[in-house]
Order: structure tokens, then C-alpha cells, then sequence
């Protein structure tokens, strides 16, 4: 039986994954919008794990946005978010 894999882990595993998989449909960088509902994240760090592109950061307990630039509109933090507190528009 295999341990379980552990966050940091698994978001190593996961990243590498998803720009491999960016770089064969050849998406560029899109220009998106980024909202965050503070009053709804509870902090879980979902988005943060899943993002591929390393957009998203915890400051105080709280998502927000590390580096909007970097988005490439895949909109995992929006699907993934349990408590629906980020949304993700494409420009």
C-alpha cells in the first residue's frame, strides 16, 4: 500500500501535470479578471494547491491574488473553490 501523498507533494505532482498539458494545447497566457469574496473563503488553500500557474496566495488566512499575469484563465480555482468565493472572467 502506498503513504498518502502530502500537499506540498501533490501540488508539485499536479503542477508539472498541467503545464505539461498547457504547453501541448499551446494556451497562452489569457487575460483575465480575478475576483476574490473574502467573506466567503475559509482559507482552505484549495485554489492556492490547484492552480497551475501559481496566480493565487494565502495572506492571512485568506486567498488573494499573487501575480495576475500569470493567469492562464484554466479556472481551477473557481470550479475547485468549495465555498464559491473566487471568480474567474475571461477578457
Amino acid at each position: 500500500m502506498q503513504p498518502l501523498l502530502t500537499l506540498q507533494k501533490f501540488k508539485k505532482e499536479y503542477n508539472k501535470k498541467s503545464i505539461s498539458i498547457l504547453k501541448i494545447w499551446g494556451c497562452a497566457m489569457a487575460k483575465s479578471e480575478i475576483k476574490i469574496h473574502k467573506e466567503r473563503c475559509k482559507g482552505c488553500e484549495i485554489c492556492v494547491v490547484l492552480c497551475p500557474a501559481q496566480v493565487l496566495d494565502m495572506q492571512d488566512f485568506k486567498v488573494h491574488i499573487a501575480d495576475i499575469e500569470k493567469c492562464t484563465a484554466c479556472m481551477q480555482c473557481e470550479l475547485r473553490c468549495p465555498d464559491f468565493a473566487i471568480e474567474v472572467t475571461r477578457l
